[in-house]
């Protein structure tokens, strides 16, 4: 696989609850990572002292995380609504080279942020809320 391009690390919100997804408006930077905890098994007879783990009983979940500027469109708005509504909606992310991952998540948090000479930006912290489906990227 070659070098991606950075810009097209793509968070979607779906905005209305019908799959219509949207691109989150002016984010600049995005980030996401998978988590599986782990079942630890070890006992007294596990075979030389090595720890054992329970294949498929840990506990999976994603992050998804980005910062960018602050645009008040209409993604900005529905970012709010849903923080503010404790909403779960469905969000979908664009993994260049990789695939899409889509699914519901919660808006855990919210900072805006400016300077007396720069623009105003915002980041924005997501916490995956249930299974989630993933469709790798056709070759």
């Amino acid at each position: 696989m070659s070098a991606q391009n950075g810009k097209d690390l793509l968070v979607k919100i779906d905005m209305t609850g019908d799959g219509q997804f949207e691109t989150a408006a002016g984010l600049r930077a995005t980030r996401i990572s998978f988590n599986a905890e782990t079942v630890d098994v070890t006992s007294l007879e596990s075979q030389g002292g090595w720890r054992e783990l329970l294949a498929g009983a840990g506990v999976k979940t994603a992050a998804v995380s980005g910062s960018g500027v602050f645009k008040d469109a209409s993604t900005d708005e529905r970012v709010r609504q849903i923080f503010f509504d404790a909403e779960m909606p469905e969000f979908q992310v664009i993994i260049p080279g990789f695939g899409t991952m889509e699914g519901k998540f919660q808006i855990t948090s919210i900072e805006y942020s400016g300077s007396y000479n720069g623009e105003a930006t915002y980041e924005m912290s997501l916490a995956s809320a249930g299974v989630l489906a993933f469709e790798a990227m056709s070759v």
